[in-house]
Order: structure tokens, then sequence, then C-alpha cells
């Protein structure tokens, strides 16, 4: 951790809803007046779309498996080392994968590509990461040791695996045999080194529906906000005071299921974020003329 430079992570496994919850962190920067660097972890997979088919079936042939979840198929060195270097400098580098045809229009290369690396914006704020490993610990790297607050996003499995597949059905091309096959093929690597960093996290948000999704590969569509709940769970309760009473009140709807865990209906989850986390940010930012000085 560094309260110079301050590294905020939302972590989750592909198709958990990172990347919604990122819309609530950039509400509360835009509010703020906030300069954060921004780092997406897809940017620190080893190989683009085409490298990393060809290596997988390479892999495949000799009896192996290598997805984007474990360390073959990511630079995990490398993310620790920007995170390091964050940390003590408030510098480093990014790049972007794309994903999507709207993405390739933005940044000029094909879906499945990277992007050239390139130096970080100066003087920012804090760092913002989203993605797969904000909260990574193994033999040989420790990511999480840098991040100031972890916010770990991990719906139902059901829930987690039915918006994967709608959503790589929908905005990446696959057919929903190849998303199926996606998360057999990932399930090792999914099990030791994703759903680990659950217990290093200091909020955890697990989405929870409240329609039948027994089977989430029949499933026609993802249960919406008004069929499911948010599980809001304050796992470091020493770092991070949270005033739930206040969010009794302003959140309509919600209730206490243990006295560090709030529930709420899902579409509030963006308000809830804000109202939690916006004070923990202006905490965190006020330490930083102290630790300057």
């Amino acid at each position: 951790m560094s309260k110079k430079h301050p590294i905020i992570a939302v972590t989750g496994s592909s198709g958990a809803g990172t990347s919604n919850i990122r819309i609530a962190f950039e509400k509360i920067f835009n509010r703020q007046g906030i300069n954060a660097a921004l780092i997406e972890g897809d940017s620190y997979h080893r190989y683009d779309r085409k490298e990393m088919d060809q290596v997988t079936e390479q892999a495949k042939t000799a009896g192996k498996n290598i997805t984007h979840f474990g360390p073959e198929g990511n630079l995990f060195t490398e993310l620790e080392a920007s995170f390091k270097e964050y940390a003590e400098f408030g510098a480093g580098k990014h790049r972007y994968y794309i994903h999507t045809e709207e993405q390739s229009a933005r940044y000029g290369s094909a879906p499945g590509s990277l992007t050239p690396w390139e130096d970080l914006p100066e003087n920012t704020d804090l760092m913002f990461y989203e993605g797969l490993h904000g909260g990574l610990l193994t033999d040989t790297v420790d990511i999480a040791q840098y991040v100031d607050l972890l916010i770990g996003i991990t719906p139902m499995i059901n829930l987690e695996w039915i918006q994967k597949i709608q959503r790589d059905k929908a905005v990446r091309g696959y057919t929903a045999e190849d998303a199926t096959n996606m998360i057999l093929n990932r399930m090792h690597d999914y099990v030791h080194y994703i759903t680990p960093q659950f217990s290093r996290t200091d909020i955890n948000l697990q989405r929870v529906p409240t329609i039948d999704t027994a089977n989430p590969f029949s499933a026609a569509h993802v249960p919406s906000s008004d069929e499911s709940f948010t599980v809001i769970h304050v796992r470091n309760r020493d770092k991070l005071e949270i005033d739930f009473l206040y969010l009794l009140e302003m959140l309509h709807g919600s209730f206490m299921s243990t006295p560090y865990t709030i529930v709420i209906p899902a579409g509030k989850t963006n308000f809830a974020i804000q109202l939690i986390i916006e004070p923990i940010i202006q905490h965190i930012l006020a330490a930083k003329p102290t630790a300057a000085g």
C-alpha cells in the first residue's frame, strides 16, 4: 500500500460485472475532480486473441491447458511490477486489449489485438485497476500487497456463467458452445487464481438472482435488476468503518443479514457503491499530503 500513490482495485472473474462497477467509480472520480490512472486487467494478457488461439491448441496437443485466468496466459510479474512502480513513484505503463468493433474504432487496432504500451499520465491522484487479478497472491507474485482498497465482484456462480455466456454472444460474437467450453477449460485456473482473491478483499459484492437459474447454459437472458439482490459484505472491519444505519435509510428495500452484511435491490448497486466508497476515497486522498511531506 502507498499513502502517497494509492491504488484501488476492483477484481472479479470474466462476466462478473466489474465493468459495471467501474461506472460507479468514474462518477465518483468526476464528481470529486479526481485524476485517476486507469489500468485494465485484460491489457496484461500475455497473448493477443490470434496468438492465444494458437498457443491453446498447441497446449491441448501436449495435454496442457492455458487460460486467461492463469499464469501461462498472463504477465503476472509485469502486473506486479506496475503496481509496485505506481505505489512507489506514481508512474507506470498501460495498454488496451481490444474486445469490440467500437473499441477498435477508438484505438485503431483490430478486435482481439493489444495496443502498444504507453506511459501513464503524470501527476495522477490514484491508480484504478479493473480486471481479473487485482488481489492476486501466488508463490511468485504478490499484487494484493500494493492495493489500498480491494473490492471483489463475485455473483452467484450460475449467474456469473449466464452473464458471461450472454455477453460473449452479444458483444464478442461467440457461440453459446464456445462460451461454455471456455468456462470448462478455465475451471482449474478459476479455482486456484480467481476465487482465492475474495478472501483478501476489503469489500465483496455478490449479486444473487431471485428467479430460477438452475441451468445457466440454457438461460435465454440475464436476470434483471428487479429479479436479483446484491449482497455487500465488509470483510475488513479493522480497516473500514461503514455507517450501515445510513445505508439502510438511503437504500430503500435493503436489510442487514449479518452485522457487517447489507442486502440491497440490485438496481441500487451503483448508488450503494458511491455511498460506501466515496468517503473511503476521500479518506485515502486526505492522507496524501502528510505522506508527501
